[in-house]
């Protein structure tokens, strides 16, 4: 099944897509947008060209396990996306995802504005890739 996954910022959100056999997840695309509005038509724009059939929002979560006000914000989103597309959606625990996003960063060199540029899209992958890898548990 072809997932998506979105990884909701403030100022950047990220979007990565796994293959149909759910094998790895990669990178697409860092969206740089902070209105919700214009944001959801962007991210539909890209359901609409890869024709995902499931959709799997980050949800943050602290690290004792209750959510935030960042949590309230990824399930509006996804309350929006859910009036303009009909592709079902989910949400994956994305704690500590950034923090792993750097590290894999790190280890590959990217520095500076290069990191600040796909560290997103890079989290969107990790959360991803967590999400299809508990599929198969």
């Amino acid at each position: 099944m072809k997932i998506m996954s979105i990884d909701y910022g403030d100022a950047r959100t990220g979007i990565a897509f796994c293959d149909e056999r759910e094998i790895l997840a990669s990178s697409y695309a860092v969206i740089e947008e902070t209105y919700a509005p214009k944001l959801v038509n962007k991210i539909s724009a890209i359901i609409e060209k890869e024709k995902p059939e499931k959709i799997v929002i980050g949800l943050p979560r602290n690290m004792d396990g209750s959510y935030g006000f960042r949590a309230d914000k990824c399930k509006e989103l996804g309350e929006l996306l859910s009036q303009v597309i009909s592709v079902p959606i989910d949400y994956e625990d994305e704690r500590l995802t950034t923090v792993i996003a750097h590290d894999i960063l790190s280890s590959n060199n990217v520095r500076g504005k290069k990191r600040k540029e796909i560290v997103d899209a890079v989290s969107a992958v990790v959360i991803l890739q967590n999400y299809i890898d508990k599929r198969k548990e």
